[in-house]
């Protein structure tokens, strides 16, 4: 199915054979494509926020500009640079290239989508790691799709619109303003049929006996209450992968009494010591209580 917008033809994404989109996210992208917005993705660490923008791209046939936020990042590193340093040095060697400014001038992320022939999917991925007013400082670019370079005294203007894909992980709070301009959607965890399908794809072939006691005592796990860090749908997924290498019988993950034990191999689920001293003080008080 196509839609027709400003820009031309966009295709509707449903989704691929290697990621699992829910109705919900899928209705969420094909939306900020119709209205043109950003579509700003949160949700728990693991839940497959940065791949949804490359499976977007690979599902619509469109080239991936990724751009990952640290917290030194500017918002005008996603337009251009102007590196001075070597300019500077190339005129004290004497070097040609300095009576052109624009040999200095360093494209960014959406300066490349903004030239590119065709339109793009573009990722400024964990957005919330920036300062506070990264966020607002995109917000004249993202709206008018151009801006301004004071160097060479030219306007770069969007040949075609980019889908933008922003993704957080609520690390901090985003101003007012630049929310008004997203298509919002926060990515629920999976639930168990859906963590089912996203097991089928990644293991295809798995043993059933295996991966139910598996699903078992990973949404055990995820039911304790106290853990500072639940374990994600891409620590599930390792887990198994090391389940399967080992060969690890389906038993193992559980006790024959039904009763919680600590899993093979939790390094792989739970990523801190308390975590972990948790889950045994649990197991041991369970045992107690036979």
């Amino acid at each position: 199915m196509v839609f027709f917008l400003l820009d031309g033809p966009i295709m509707r994404f449903e989704g691929t054979s290697q990621y699992v989109a829910t109705p919900d996210l899928m209705l969420a992208v094909n939306a900020a494509i119709r209205l043109q917005r950003p579509l700003l993705i949160k949700g728990e660490p693991g839940t497959g926020k940065t791949m949804l923008a490359e499976e977007v791209a690979a599902a619509l046939g469109l080239p991936l500009l990724q751009w990952h936020i640290k917290s030194t990042t500017k918002a005008q590193q996603g337009l251009y640079e102007y590196d001075a340093v070597s300019r500077l040095r190339d005129s004290q060697l004497g070097d040609d290239r300095v009576r052109d400014i624009g040999h200095y001038i360093l494209r960014g992320v959406l300066w490349q989508a903004f030239v590119a022939d065709s339109p793009t999917v573009v990722l400024i991925d964990e957005i919330d790691k920036a300062d506070i007013e990264f966020p607002n400082d995109l917000l004249r670019e993202l709206d008018r799709m151009e801006f301004h370079v004071y160097e060479t005294r030219e306007t770069v203007a969007a040949h075609h619109r980019p889908i933008v894909i922003i993704t957080s992980n609520n690390e901090k709070e985003l101003p007012d303003a630049f929310l008004r301009r997203c298509f919002f959607h926060y990515i629920k965890f999976p639930d168990r049929d859906t963590m089912q399908q996203i097991v089928d794809v990644h293991f295809p072939g798995i043993k059933e006996a295996l991966v139910r006691e598996a699903l078992e005592a990973f949404f055990e796990l995820r039911k304790i209450p106290g853990l500072k860090k639940k374990p994600s749908t891409s620590e599930l997924i390792d887990w198994l992968k090391l389940l399967v290498a080992d060969d690890i019988p389906p038993e193992a993950l559980r006790s024959r009494d039904g009763k919680t034990i600590v899993p093979p191999l939790p390094g792989a689920l739970l990523k801190n010591e308390q975590d972990m001293h948790l889950l045994e003080r649990l197991v041991f008080m369970a045992r107690n209580n036979r």
